[in-house]
């Protein structure tokens, strides 16, 4: 036994938590709605996860990299289409596209049929941001390239600008 397992306080049971169907937060962003099924408060901030609506003819946000976390898209029902660099992936249901830090991508769904995702955030870092886009675009204010641009920023992402 080490020192710091003697003289430790006892840990408490882990806490599992259970999101019913209807439950978590909702993020609205324009033609997207988002249900945070998990915001990383509940997973010492190590993952985070979201099921997203994309509604049919729905742009994306622009190409952009994660510094600091991976983002990974599970398409649960629907068509999106990832574009990673320059190549494009048209991902169906039961498609995983994992996204490392790094590594510029962006969707959106190009069909007539709304889409469903579920995204993971590892670690939650970008949770907030959504939050902050929604804060932003409150009152039918649009989103101008500049503020999504600030908002990024914030959490360890930019614009992929060099692209060719």
């Amino acid at each position: 036994m080490t020192e710091q397992a003697r003289t430790s306080e006892p840990q408490a049971e882990p806490v599992v938590s259970v999101v019913r169907p209807g439950d978590g937060e909702t993020i609205v962003l324009g033609t997207t709605r988002m249900r945070v099924l998990e915001d990383g408060s509940r997973t010492g901030h190590r993952l985070a996860i979201a099921e997203s609506v994309l509604a049919p003819h729905t742009q994306g946000p622009p190409q952009h990299r994660h510094a600091q976390h991976d983002e990974g898209f599970y398409v649960l029902s629907g068509t999106v289409r990832f574009t990673v660099g320059n190549a494009d992936y048209d991902a169906t249901a039961g498609t995983l596209v994992m996204v490392p830090p790094g590594t510029p991508h962006t969707f959106s769904n190009l069909t007539g049929q709304p889409a469903v995702m579920l995204s993971t955030f590892t670690p939650d870092l970008y949770v907030q941001y959504f939050r902050d886009l929604q804060e932003e675009l409150a009152g039918g204010r649009p989103l101008t390239p500049q503020a999504n641009i600030d908002a990024m920023s914030r959490y360890a992402t930019e614009p992929a600008t060099d692209l060719a």
